[in-house]
């Protein structure tokens, strides 16, 4: 089955908003792990607005589940992957004041580049990801870049669901079959949510992993968190 790997930058957004440490991240992603989440993920941005240096390092050495760290791998992000040696990396085209992530590589235009950043974490024996558009050719470079997986961005999944969602999916069956064919994991992530995540699941074939955040955490408001682990779990109950 799929696993589902929770973001919990909203938490630390919550937390920076009074200052001090409530709510205590660290404690939150240990809960979450103990109510059923096979993941957690993490994307430190420059600004440090939502989750901290800090937090990256105190959350490692805790973790009992696969640790995902995202981010644009500017020289301070990959030197902090290199010290925290997570499962698993995602590289994100984000620029450094970018509200959240809105778009996928353009991995053949950034070849050289994101080979030597994939390069460098495998050396280090860390899984890496690149977070791609639902696009075979975008697919076909990451695996010339050396990468191990891509994320399916999946934003635009989301926003056509409700209006035709056979529609709005097709794109990720094409993309998936071709990570598929080019040897690669399949990850997926943004906007998805427990109105759409079971239907995707459902249609999309070697899903390995799904990172949750803003719909989860909102989710969570009105349903508490285990609750809200337990049903996205159960959408990714029938994935191939």
């Amino acid at each position: 089955m799929t696993k589902l790997s929770v973001n919990i930058n909203k938490v630390a957004t919550l937390r920076n908003a009074r200052g001090g440490n409530n709510p205590d991240v660290c404690r939150f992603a240990l809960d979450c792990e103990a109510m059923g989440a096979q993941g957690i993920t993490v994307h430190p941005r420059p600004d440090e607005r939502h989750i901290r240096r800090a937090d990256v390092y105190a959350l490692r050495p805790l973790l009992t589940t696969e640790f995902n760290i995202e981010g644009y791998p500017s020289r301070e992000f990959i030197d902090l992957v290199l010290q925290v040696k997570p499962a698993q990396v995602t590289l994100v085209p984000d620029a450094p004041d970018q509200l959240t992530s809105n778009h996928g590589w353009d991995t053949m235009a950034n070849q050289e580049f994101l080979t030597e950043v994939v390069a460098t974490f495998s050396e280090a024996g860390i899984r890496t990801s690149i977070f791609v558009d639902p696009d075979v050719k975008m697919i076909e470079y990451a695996a010339k870049a050396g990468a191990d997986r891509v994320e399916l961005y999946t934003e635009p999944y989301a926003a056509g669901y409700a209006a035709n969602r056979e529609e709005a999916v097709a794109p990720y069956v094409v993309a998936a079959a071709a990570a598929r064919k080019a040897g690669l994991g399949l990850n997926a992530g943004h906007d998805l949510s427990l109105e759409n995540l079971a239907y995707f699941a459902e249609c999309v074939p070697h899903l390995d992993e799904v990172s949750i955040g803003h719909a989860l955490i909102c989710d969570a408001l009105y349903l508490g968190i285990s609750e809200t682990i337990k049903r996205y779990k159960e959408c990714l109950k029938k994935s191939k």
